[in-house]
């Protein structure tokens, strides 16, 4: 099923449509996506929404933990020039970066200027998993969305670790349709395509990542308890801007897309913290 929050008439409901092509359908409205996603029931009936309806994307939920996954396709470590990892190499994305699709990407120039891409397929936790087999993995997956794990290059390299590379405000875009587990019985057979003012940057599969989604499950689960909404975000393929020749990062005025086939596509624009003409030298007569 294909899953998604949508703003109708000024409130945030959940909708649901069985088809991508089908017309969404509205839950009751005391159902969120956050409580289904925690084991609460989808409704037995669905409301029908007129022809014309004003639908606006919402961030589907707001997750409690994100586990990034670097470094875990191997075009993109041929573009980088990495060895292959002996183990997933992970960190942390925090929950106050994630906005949804439609959102503005926000740069301060003053903390950063290498702001980068890197679209990825999401993993959204079902039921609780410590120490699970990758064998049984897929089981405590409750479906997969789509996220752009957005990066500051500079301050990534000045820290060594990448928290504050990795969580700034709104460096987080994330949905804006959730698609349900048994909709993608093969997480490891999906195109990863991203935008930037509609030049095509990435292209790539999830068939090109080094731990496919049971193994990242598997060895989060062995050293972390994984809850229901919890997200696992499991890398990008080639095509990020700071490795680039020339290098390219995001600027204010950019649009910003990221797509994974089978699910949907965000779409952000980017803008400044600084109003556009902010410290320009004006002529007096």
């Amino acid at each position: 099923m294909y899953l998604a929050t949508l703003i109708h008439q000024g409130r945030d409901r959940l909708a649901g449509r069985l088809a991508p092509q089908d017309p969404w359908r509205l839950a009751p409205p005391y159902i969120s996506l956050a409580e289904v996603i925690a084991g609460g029931a989808l409704p037995w009936s669905w409301g029908q929404l007129p022809t014309g309806a004003d639908l606006v994307p919402a961030l589907p939920y707001r997750p409690g933990a994100l586990y990034g996954v670097g470094l875990n396709y191997r075009d993109a470590l041929q573009e980088r020039g990495k060895e292959r990892p002996a183990e997933p190499c992970l960190f942390p994305k925090l929950s106050s970066s994630v906005i949804g699709s439609g959102e503005a990407v926000v740069i301060d120039p003053d903390l950063t200027q290498r702001v980068d891409w890197e679209t990825e397929l999401a993993v959204i936790i079902g039921t609780e998993a410590r120490q699970v087999s990758e064998a049984d993995a897929l089981r405590y997956v409750f479906g997969y969305t789509v996220a752009n794990d957005i990066s500051a290059r500079d301050l990534q390299e000045r820290d060594g670790q990448w928290l504050r590379g990795k969580g700034l405000g709104t460096f987080c875009p994330f949905g804006p349709v959730l698609v349900t587990a048994d909709e993608i019985p093969d997480p490891q057979r999906l195109r990863i395509r991203t935008r930037v003012n509609g030049e095509t940057v990435q292209d790539g599969s999830t068939a090109d990542m080094v731990f496919g989604v049971p193994a990242l499950i598997a060895y989060l689960s062995r050293f972390f308890t994984l809850r229901p909404g919890d997200v696992v975000l499991t890398g990008t393929p080639a095509g990020s801007g700071d490795y680039m020749r020339p290098p390219r990062a995001l600027r204010p005025g950019d649009l910003l897309e990221s797509e994974v086939e089978g699910i949907g596509r965000l779409t952000n624009p980017v803008r400044s913290t600084v109003p556009e003409g902010a410290g320009e030298c004006v002529a007096v007569p």
